[in-house]
């Protein structure tokens, strides 16, 4: 699967901004899906994830209950709502897609970035003070 990543861009602190991520092919609805985030200078890291079945979602401790991770099969795309972001938000995110089918116990594995094999090139998020 291919994954096209977009909605980024400037927005200032407390503001919103809503990323897409689009797949390329049919399976899309199967598949394990996360947004990944990779500020300047620091390693990526996690973000959020949604389960195939969109049951299990997990968030990171620093955009909990301010970010939304959301999928529409119809329309083969997981998108994150961003809500009251922050500069410490800024920073290129990836959308991930994880082979099809898969299903994990403990469900923890869907915060591993070593569980996704499908990346997106990435979108720029600039959060400004």
């Amino acid at each position: 699967v291919q994954l096209q990543a977009s909605g980024g861009g400037l927005v200032q602190a407390g503001g919103s901004l809503r990323l897409s991520c689009a797949g390329s092919d049919a399976t899309f609805s199967n598949r394990n899906m996360a947004w990944f985030r990779r500020a300047p200078g620091k390693e990526r890291t996690f973000v959020a994830s949604i389960s195939r079945g969109g049951q299990t979602i997990y968030y990171a401790d620093s955009v909990k209950g301010r970010f939304t991770i959301s999928k529409d099969d119809a329309k083969n795309t997981v998108y994150l709502q961003m809500n009251s972001a922050q500069p410490e938000d800024t920073a290129v995110y990836y959308c991930a897609a994880d082979r099809p089918g898969r299903t994990y116990a403990p469900p923890i594995r869907l915060r591993f970035t070593s569980t996704y094999q499908y990346w997106g090139q990435g979108t720029l998020v600039t959060v400004s003070s």
